[in-house]
């Protein structure tokens, strides 16, 4: 699989070690961005921040935590889905308006950015001569804020995001306050953490087992959550009516770590119960069930255990290779192919191995993988994914964003088993997928299978789409 994803939050406030927090946070959401990394930190009336390009280790070592340290911090990890993989656009971003300085992460994919920028630069511009620094989409929130922050950094926020459209989970941070919002169909996650009298918010609950915090709850689609001296306060950027539910099907799938609990489901929970799923539309004879580590392994698990057939790891994956998906450009992602993963040969040879995967989207990785088991001696290999074909791109932080990438989109389920080299294939249905979730269908946004979209996108859908404009 060769998926690239959007980025990590963290946040804290009322805690002395708030930025050393941030900083443990962001090691737990590292698989959300592995581009850069950043931290903000409250200093007296100013705010201060250091961010790099890199891992969080290679990013933050001892006297950068030091300069930092204070009761208010955010950090932010960051894959490029907007702007190109550059310094310029690693977050946290830090402006200074006339009344406040204000740093801000961003989750996610705005899909009006071109008509946003138009907005600024004709007749009616909100801002007269307004330099951009960045070809970040989050840039575009932190300007809009700028024209309407005062004193309420939340009322600021919820007439910023009138203008806005798209996928977004937000952190932003003044000497006075932090503000979590997220976008109104909840595409992202985003939850509320609670240690004594500290807050903390994170775009997955992982990120609290670390740093000690309790998941008090998720931010709610539309919500903007604001901390500060006086404690935790809500108000909505947009009424509940106006706020539709669609979370993205993709962290239960790919994304979110199998110890995270979003929109009220475990994702593990959730994974192996895709597997049962699939063992009952797709059984098969077989001698061994294997993941592709590490997202499938959840799903083969329960697909093994719906069939009782052996689980086993064929494949031993490098843990000094990064996620193949999160590599930024084609040539470092297929290196990263080559290397990640061994088969232990002595699993495989003359033995039907059920290969489980969590998604296929151009093919080529799992097909190097049946590629590995054949040489190694497997008599027959059946694959097996935990979701439907992927036919269509998605606008909100996943980057497969044009058709052509798709392996699915002109071939049929046959055909891809051909290309990929397997003895039979079976996808997840889509009704089998959202069958195992706690909420209704139409809570979740599938956009990527059925070509549903929750919302409109207006914008090229190109990640470069504001370098040349």
């Amino acid at each position: 699989m060769s998926i690239k994803e959007f980025c990590g939050l963290y946040g804290v406030w009322g805690d002395p070690e708030a930025t050393r927090l941030a900083y443990y946070g962001l090691f737990s959401l590292q698989h959300r961005g592995q581009e850069s990394a950043g931290i903000a930190a409250v200093k007296g009336n100013r705010i201060e921040s250091h961010r790099g390009m890199g891992l969080v280790a290679e990013v933050f070592k001892e006297d950068a935590l030091r300069r930092l340290q204070s009761s208010a911090a955010i950090g932010h990890t960051r894959y490029s889905t907007t702007g190109g993989s550059d310094l310029v656009n690693a977050q946290p971003l830090v402006v200074a308006t006339q009344h406040h300085m204000i740093a801000l992460a961003h989750n996610g994919n705005l899909v009006n950015t071109r008509q946003i920028r138009n907005y600024f630069g004709n007749g009616e511009a909100v801002l007269p001569n307004v330099l951009f620094h960045t070809t970040s989409d989050s840039e575009l929130i932190l300007i809009l804020l700028a024209k309407y922050l005062k004193d309420d950094l939340a009322g600021a926020l919820k007439k910023a995001l009138q203008h806005v459209q798209g996928a977004y989970s937000l952190l932003l941070l003044t000497p006075q306050g932090l503000c979590a919002a997220r976008d109104p169909n909840g595409f992202r996650p985003l939850s509320l953490g609670r240690k004594g009298d500290a807050w903390a918010v994170a775009s997955e609950s992982c990120a609290f087992d670390l740093t000690g915090f309790e998941l008090v709850r998720d931010v709610e689609p539309g919500e903007i959550v604001t901390i500060d001296a006086q404690g935790v306060h809500s108000t909505r950027a947009f009424a509940k009516k106006d706020s539709k539910p669609t979370h993205c099907m993709f962290e239960y799938i790919y994304f979110a770590r199998p110890d995270s609990t979003i929109n009220g489901d475990t994702v593990q929970t959730v994974r192996q119960s895709l597997g049962r799923r699939l063992a009952k539309e797709f059984p098969v004879q077989a001698d061994i069930v294997t993941p592709i580590p590490d997202s499938g392994n959840e799903a083969a698990l329960g697909f093994a255990q719906a069939l009782e057939i052996p689980y086993g790891f064929c494949f031993i994956r490098n843990h000094y290779v990064g996620r193949t998906f999160i590599q930024p450009f084609n040539q470092q992602r297929e290196q990263g192919v080559r290397v990640k993963l061994a088969v232990v040969r002595d699993s495989v040879r003359g033995r039907r191995v059920v290969v489980v995967d969590d998604s296929v989207v151009r093919g080529t990785t799992v097909r190097s993988r049946i590629r590995l088991l054949r040489d190694a001696g497997a008599k027959e290999v059946h694959l097996r994914v935990s979701c439907p074909p992927i036919r269509h791109p998605c606008f909100y932080g996943i980057d497969f964003p044009t058709r052509t990438e798709l392996i699915a989109t002109d071939r049929t389920v046959d055909q891809i088993r051909e290309f990929v080299g397997a003895d039979t294939l079976g996808y997840l249905s889509l009704e089998g997928m959202l069958s195992v979730m706690s909420r209704p269908a139409d809570n979740y946004c599938t956009a990527c299978w059925s070509s549903k979209y929750p919302v409109e996108a207006t914008d090229d859908p190109s990640k470069y789409k504001l370098e040349h404009v």
